[in-house]
C-alpha cells in the first residue's frame, strides 16, 4: 500500500513539473501567446500591392491602363494596392523610386516603361524578400540576378500590324473625311525601340494591304505636349493623310483634337482609347476609328493572378502578343459603325495569319 501511495505522488509531482515547463516564459521572457479559437485557420493577410508611376495618371492611355489592371486585381483577387505618381520631371523619379522601396509596406512593386528598367535593375537584388513586375521593358538580366523581377514585354508589332491593315483599307473607303488618296500617318512620343516597334509593324500592315500606300511618320519628341500632336497631325492631314496613328501618351490627346477639327480621323493606342473620351467629347470619340490595344490591364491582372497561384515565372521575361491577349484591336461600337462588311473580314483575316504563322510581324528589335 504505501508502495502505490508512494508512486502516485511521484507522477503527481512529474506533472506539475511539466505543467511549469509547458506554461514557462520563451522568447526573450516573454509568454507564448496560447493560439486564438477560430473554428479554423485563420485567413493569410491580402496581398499588398505598390504601383509605382513615373508621370501622372489621366493620360487615357498606357497609365491609366496598367492602374485599371490593379483596380481590377483588388476587385476581383481582394489585394491592397498603393499607387504613387512620381509627376513628369524625370530628375525626380530615382530618389522618389529609392523612397518608396524604403518606406512603403509592400510584397509587390509594380513599375512600367523602359524609362525605369535601369532603376530596377540597380535596386531590385536591395530586396530579395520582396518581388517585382515591371511591365513593357525588362530588368537586365545579365548586370544583375534579379530572381525576384517578373518582366512583361508586348508584340506590339503584332497589334499595330492590324492597325496598319485596317488604315489602310479604309483609307480609300467612300467614308465621309477619306479622301481618295492612300495616304496614312503616324505621330510617336519620341524615336525610341519600342515606339518605333509600334510604326515597323502599323507599316508593313499597310503595304501588305495596299503595296503603294504613302505613310508618313513623325515624332513629337514628348509625350505631355498635345499641342505638339495637333500640330504633327495637323500637318499630316494637310499632306493628304485621312488617318493618323498617335502613339505618343498624353500628347496624343492633340492628334484626337486635329482629327475631330478636320473632319479626319484617327487611331488610338494601348487603351480602347474612343469608349475613355467618349463621355467628355462624344465627336471627338467618333473620330478615333479603332485603337492598338496593349492591354497592360490584362497582362497586370493575370500576372498578380499568377503570383497568388504561386506560378508567376520570377527571373524571367514575357513577352506577350495576339494569342496570349496582351495586344489587340478595339472592335468597339465606333469600329461597328464606321467600318464595312468587307475590311472587318480583312482584319479578322489578318489577325488570324498572325496566329497561325502565315505572317511574321517584323520588329525593330533584333
Amino acid at each position: 500500500m504505501k508502495r502505490v501511495v508512494l508512486l502516485l505522488m511521484m507522477l503527481l509531482a512529474i506533472g506539475a513539473i511539466s505543467g511549469a515547463c509547458a506554461a514557462a516564459p520563451t522568447g526573450g521572457g516573454q509568454a507564448a501567446p496560447a493560439p486564438a479559437e477560430t473554428g479554423g485557420e485563420s485567413a493569410a493577410p491580402p496581398l499588398r500591392v505598390v504601383h509605382f508611376v513615373n508621370g501622372v495618371l489621366g493620360d487615357k492611355s498606357f497609365f491609366d491602363s496598367a492602374q485599371r489592371g490593379v483596380d481590377m486585381a483588388r476587385a476581383e483577387l481582394g489585394i491592397e494596392s498603393k499607387t504613387i505618381e512620381a509627376g513628369v520631371d524625370e530628375t525626380t523619379w530615382e530618389a522618389a523610386l529609392v523612397d518608396a522601396l524604403e518606406n512603403e509596406n509592400f510584397d509587390v512593386f509594380i513599375v512600367g516603361t523602359f524609362q525605369m528598367n535601369g532603376y530596377l535593375t540597380n535596386l531590385a537584388d536591395k530586396y530579395p524578400d520582396k518581388r517585382f513586375i515591371i511591365y513593357d521593358a525588362p530588368v537586365d538580366y545579365e548586370a544583375c540576378e534579379c530572381a525576384n523581377v517578373y518582366s512583361i514585354l508586348y508584340k506590339q508589332n503584332e497589334g499595330s500590324y492590324l492597325a496598319g491593315v485596317y488604315a489602310a483599307a479604309m483609307t480609300t473607303q467612300p467614308i465621309e473625311g477619306m479622301n481618295p488618296d492612300a495616304i496614312i500617318g503616324s505621330v510617336g512620343g519620341q524615336e525610341i525601340p519600342v515606339i518605333v516597334d509600334f510604326m515597323v509593324g502599323y507599316e508593313q500592315g499597310a503595304r501588305d494591304t495596299n503595296p503603294d500606300i504613302q505613310i508618313i511618320r513623325q515624332f513629337a519628341g514628348g509625350w505631355n505636349d498635345p499641342a505638339k500632336g495637333k500640330e504633327l497631325a495637323k500637318a499630316q492631314y494637310s499632306q493628304g493623310a485621312d488617318i493618323v496613328f498617335q502613339i505618343a501618351g498624353g500628347t496624343g490627346q492633340g492628334v484626337f483634337e486635329a482629327a475631330a477639327e478636320d473632319g479626319r480621323y484617327a487611331i488610338g493606342v494601348d487603351s480602347d482609347q474612343a469608349l475613355i473620351v467618349e463621355s467628355a467629347d462624344p465627336d471627338q470619340a467618333a473620330r478615333i476609328l479603332t485603337s492598338m490595344m496593349k492591354n497592360v490591364d490584362l497582362s497586370l491582372l493575370r500576372a498578380l493572378r499568377l503570383h497568388l497561384e504561386g506560378t508567376l515565372p520570377y527571373g524571367e521575361i514575357e513577352a506577350l502578343g495576339i494569342a496570349e491577349d496582351g495586344v489587340g484591336l478595339a472592335r468597339n461600337k465606333f469600329y461597328e459603325e464606321s467600318t464595312p462588311d468587307e475590311v472587318k473580314a480583312l482584319v479578322d483575316e489578318a489577325e488570324q495569319r498572325v496566329l497561325n504563322g502565315e505572317v511574321v510581324v517584323e520588329t525593330a528589335f533584333q
